[in-house]
């Protein structure tokens, strides 16, 4: 199950920087969660980061995207592969 940010969100810009897979980034009005990367931090953590730092609770379960925990796990090893493939690298501004 992906998750999702709802219009509550005060972008307060804590919940971008926990997720380990990229997959929030600003919307048009609020933060947005990319469903396609989102794994609710099973391969990272035993709990979604997002969730635990956000200070107004605005992060449920996607219901457009339901997910069993083995289907985020084959999304997390799939995501890290692309991320070890040769060219994957992001090369970041030092």
């Amino acid at each position: 199950m992906a998750l999702m940010i709802t219009d509550e969100c005060i972008n307060c810009d804590v919940c971008e920087p926990e997720c380990p897979n990229q997959a929030i980034s600003m919307g048009e009005d609020h933060y947005v969660i990319d469903p396609g990367r989102c794994t609710e931090c099973v391969g990272h953590f035993d709990e979604p980061q997002c969730v635990q730092v956000c200070p107004v609770s605005c992060i449920p379960v996607n219901p457009d995207h339901t997910e069993d925990r083995e289907t985020l796990w084959q999304k997390y090893r799939r995501l890290q592969a692309a991320k070890a493939a040769p060219g994957a690298q992001r090369v970041s501004a030092a």
